[in-house]
């Protein structure tokens, strides 16, 4: 079973997280911060993981430490799952349209971080959640969990659906990434012999 959970506690955030790949999908969120819940319940659901994040941060001051956090908590969890990456697929991707927006993503998982990140929000703000912090959660995750990730715009007008049809596509993406390939359950899927 690739499981992993971790606990994190900093003077800005307490989080406990709890990350199944081989799961069904279900998410029991609890962030503090209402759009990033329903973001990673969907990416859960989408990927058909199972996860489980309670988040305490200093939500007074703003999102930006909360959703940072879990990022680099989740990165490190999917890290920490993968192994040695024996048997996995590596690659992932999905065309995803949500309404109006259509998004792109894929991923390496190649033990390199890089974050290729295109999503052009009509909007600051979608509630009281900085659109920017979108970047920052990315951007958070792919460090600790080294891989090329890339997420482009094809189209989209609402920034809500942009974000959305990001978080899903990931979660597709990730999901087609992490399958152990049967056929070659015992190797790494690399020339180099390492990911």
């Amino acid at each position: 079973m690739r499981t992993a959970t971790l606990k994190r506690t900093t003077a800005e955030t307490d989080i406990a997280l709890t990350l199944t790949l081989d799961g069904s999908g279900n998410g029991v969120i609890d962030t503090g911060v209402g759009f990033l819940d329903h973001m990673l319940t969907l990416f859960a659901k989408h990927g058909r993981f199972d996860l489980s994040v309670v988040c305490r941060g200093d939500t007074h001051v703003d999102f930006h430490h909360t959703t940072e956090d879990v990022g680099i908590v989740l990165g490190q969890a999917l890290q920490q799952c993968l192994g040695d990456k024996k048997g996995i697929v590596r690659y992932g991707s999905m065309l995803l349209p949500m309404d109006e927006a259509l998004i792109l993503t894929a991923i390496d998982l190649s033990g390199r971080s890089c974050l290729s990140y295109h999503l052009t929000m009509p909007t600051q703000k979608v509630g009281d959640f900085d659109t920017e912090l979108v970047e920052e959660f990315f951007l958070a995750l792919v460090r600790m969990c080294p891989m090329a990730l890339h997420i482009r715009q094809l189209a989209g007008t609402n920034t809500h659906h942009i974000i959305e049809g990001a978080f899903k596509s990931f979660g597709r993406s990730l999901r087609a990434a992490v399958r152990i390939d049967d056929a070659h359950r015992d190797e790494i899927p690399s020339t180099k012999g390492v990911l």
